[in-house]
């Protein structure tokens, strides 16, 4: 199938998928990137979100990554929040500089079940497919199928493919995707699915780059952000992860409650007459540093809190890493690099440090001082187990699969 390219709003054939956009909806922001085709892999054109979808104005954040005039995103009103933030995303990139051409659009999608294992260019059917997985991750997948069905709906000549969260782990070994519950639900799809896989995809081509040597290793990444997990990898392959069913299992995150005692979540049906729907609310919305602090869930207002709350927060969320670590350092026989990432992972040295205190036994140490200036490696050197910073970039990930499952089709 030959790639579509748009200038402006006409369509017309094109063999060479000159620039990708990257959309990942949200429930109230669709975060947007453009990337050009270059020979040695896509290029950050411009990036930025429109937020506040559900606010009566929403608000726009535009940027280049070389400071110039960025693109014009000016959403108007429209009964769809996701339809018109969308299409004014598209039509200002493709009026950007005089017009551009857009050869392929690549979307986020969390959740691809059993049935996607890899990148997917996007039809009907495949769109059914998941919109069917939609009760596996309920606070993004609807999100990601509103800005498919709005992008597809805008730009309906152009290639769209959908590259999942799910996919970086799929091929684990039975023992790790299966639950202890009767053999028929794993058959029915009731197993560990793993999220995060696009951050993690990115963090293992970047390590291969930067340290080829422990790529090849024992490694864990631990993407900790709003959302928070931890994955275990050989050889740059998924062997292990902290999450599983649902993006609620694992670490603690901003308003997620990470790893609870089903028989807590039965006590909370039963004896406090919780609803399904109440229960979903208070595990997603209410839980993690938010439930815990009673204050906030952003690390950052956290770690500048003077309330013990806020302690108390952080030093769960750090005892649950370093437990995790522990746990998927054994599932790897030892460990040769620990990478952190994400917005805590590459932002907070006190959260890094304060997970690192506990893990000597590992041989996992930090160097204070590159720590604290966010150094690419801040393990001392010689140390047994090597610490980096590794800053992830999921837009990268998704235009790359995007280039190559337009031109594979």
């Amino acid at each position: 199938m030959p790639a579509q390219v748009i200038t402006s709003n006409a369509v017309t054939s094109n063999a060479v998928t000159s620039n990708v956009v990257t959309l990942n909806a949200g429930s109230s922001s669709v975060k947007f990137a453009l990337f050009e085709c270059a020979a040695i892999g896509p290029r950050l054109l411009a990036s930025g979100q429109v937020k506040g979808l559900d606010a009566a104005e929403p608000s726009v954040e535009s940027r280049t990554p070389d400071g110039a005039a960025p693109p014009r995103i000016a959403p108007g009103a429209d009964g769809d929040a996701h339809a018109g933030a969308i299409r004014a995303i598209l039509d200002g990139l493709c009026g950007w500089r005089g017009g551009l051409r857009i050869g392929a659009i690549g979307h986020r999608v969390v959740h691809g079940g059993l049935d996607y294992a890899s990148p997917v260019v996007l039809d009907d059917a495949v769109v059914e497919r998941l919109r069917a997985l939609a009760p596996l991750a309920p606070l993004h997948q609807p999100h990601n199928l509103a800005g498919i069905d709005a992008a597809r709906a805008a730009f309906p000549g152009v290639p769209q493919v959908a590259c999942f969260d799910t996919a970086f782990h799929r091929g684990h070994d039975f023992a790790q995707d299966a639950y202890a519950l009767p053999r028929a639900y794993y058959e029915r799809g009731l197993r560990r699915f793993g999220f995060h896989g696009l951050s993690y995809e990115f963090v293992a081509r970047r390590l291969r780059e930067i340290a080829p040597d422990l790529a090849e290793g024992r490694v864990v990444v631990a993407h900790l952000g709003a959302g928070a997990s931890m994955c275990a990898m050989r050889a740059g392959r998924s062997v292990a992860t902290t999450m599983g069913f649902s993006a609620l299992d694992g670490l603690p995150m901003g308003t997620r409650c990470g790893r609870v005692d089903p028989g807590l979540l039965l006590y909370l049906l039963s004896h406090d007459g919780l609803t399904p729907e109440r229960l979903s609310h208070l595990l997603y919305e209410e839980s993690g540093l938010l439930g815990l602090s009673g204050l906030t869930s952003d690390m950052r207002a956290l770690e500048a809190s003077s309330d013990p709350r806020a302690k108390d927060a952080i030093d769960c969320f750090v005892l649950r890493a370093r437990l995790e670590i522990g746990a998927l350092a054994a599932a790897l026989g030892g460990l040769d690099a620990l990478v952190f990432t994400a917005g805590i992972g590459e932002n907070s040295p006190r959260v890094r440090a304060e997970i690192v205190e506990g893990l000597g036994w590992l041989g996992v140490r930090l160097d204070p001082a590159a720590n604290r200036r966010h150094a690419q490696i801040v393990s001392p050197p010689g140390a047994p187990v090597a610490a980096l910073v590794i800053p992830t970039d999921e837009e990268a990930t998704i235009a790359r699969h995007a280039i190559e499952a337009v031109r594979l089709a």
